[in-house]
């Protein structure tokens, strides 16, 4: 970390101001590797130097890594496995600090999965209020005809650990590839367990893969086994995600998405400055004139055209009549 100077290390600390931090230093009460400081505009690093403020040692502050993952299969979400299988946390061994899992992918699924330390935020993603929507496409034994993909849409009950049943929240389900063993695009706002899994065997259809494309704002854009650092943005819309309000889903399917956009979003194209992709631009004779824009007149009237120096006022001819005006109020 490049070195900074000492007022604003105490003051990003949270010890003092950054004007009473110069006081402090001034006093002779900071000391960086046992050696006081006295003059201001002094650097330290806070990673790498002692601080102390009154005897007391600084401690910087927490640097928050956020990583998203493409998990192959053949990997559990887990920071330490007894089996001593393969874990996520060798596929992101580069990564500066303690990373852990938000959420699960088990053994057999693919796709996202974010990697952070912050827990607040982990914290807020994974409660099951956060309503933080996810995607997955999934490969299904056989073709679920649509009275179950309706079933579907509005919930079914499904066991958990311990053998408690709970129904599952509306939601999204559309065919993006049609086949004796379909895959389908299914978007849930809850994090239970295996959960989609469960779904489909309620309704007599095995799950036979399953990768998870989006999480919230994040969609899967790097190769499998590979990871990414989150940007700013991201990080912002993330954090939006689990702090407004819930989240609805529509139980009406939308329409099937193209072959090659089956795993991401397609982009839209941009509007240009002659119209847009939705909305064509008019001619310039739609604009002048449209079909029943003119009432037809009555027989026996003709138009007359009024020019500016026929009269001051449009429409009232020069003919020994004045407009009237309003007379002022009492």
């Amino acid at each position: 970390m490049p070195s900074e100077r000492l007022q604003k290390i105490i003051a990003a600390a949270g010890v003092a101001s950054r004007r009473k931090a110069e006081e402090l230093i001034t006093a002779g009460r900071v000391q960086v590797n046992g050696q006081p400081v006295t003059e201001l505009g002094s650097k330290a690093d806070p990673e790498q130097d002692h601080i102390r403020v009154d005897g007391k040692l600084l401690h910087a502050p927490e640097r928050f890594s956020y990583i998203v993952l493409n998990k192959p299969k053949g990997y559990v979400t887990t920071v330490s496995d007894p089996e001593h299988r393969p874990t996520v946390m060798d596929l992101v061994q580069g990564v500066k600090g303690r990373v852990y899992p938000v959420g699960r992918l088990d053994w057999a699924s693919e796709g996202l999965l974010l990697l952070t330390n912050d827990g607040a935020l982990a914290n807020a993603l994974m409660k099951a209020a956060s309503h933080v929507p996810k995607t997955y496409v999934v490969k299904v034994a056989g073709t679920p005809d649509e009275s179950k993909l309706d079933k579907l849409r509005r919930g079914v009950s499904i066991a958990e650990k311990g053998g408690r049943r709970v129904r599952t929240a509306p939601a999204q389900i559309k065919l993006i590839r049609e086949g004796d063993n379909p895959w389908l695009e299914v978007t849930i706002i809850e994090g239970r367990n295996r959960q989609v899994r469960k779904m489909f065997e309620e309704v007599g259809h095995h799950v036979e893969k399953i990768r998870r494309v989006q999480y919230g704002p994040l969609n899967l854009d790097v190769p499998p086994g590979e990871f990414r650092s989150l940007t700013l943005e991201e990080i912002s819309k993330l954090k939006s995600a689990t702090s407004g309000s819930k989240s609805t889903l529509s139980l009406k399917p939308a329409t099937p998405r193209p072959e090659s956009a089956q795993f991401r979003s397609p982009l839209r194209s941009k509007p240009t400055a002659s119209g847009s992709k939705f909305f064509p631009p008019r001619s310039k004779s739609a604009n002048q004139q449209r079909p029943g824009s003119q009432r037809p007149k009555p027989p026996g009237i003709q138009s007359q055209s009024i020019k500016p120096q026929d009269s001051k006022h449009p429409g009232i001819k020069r003919q020994g009549i004045k407009p009237q005006r309003r007379r002022p109020r009492p």
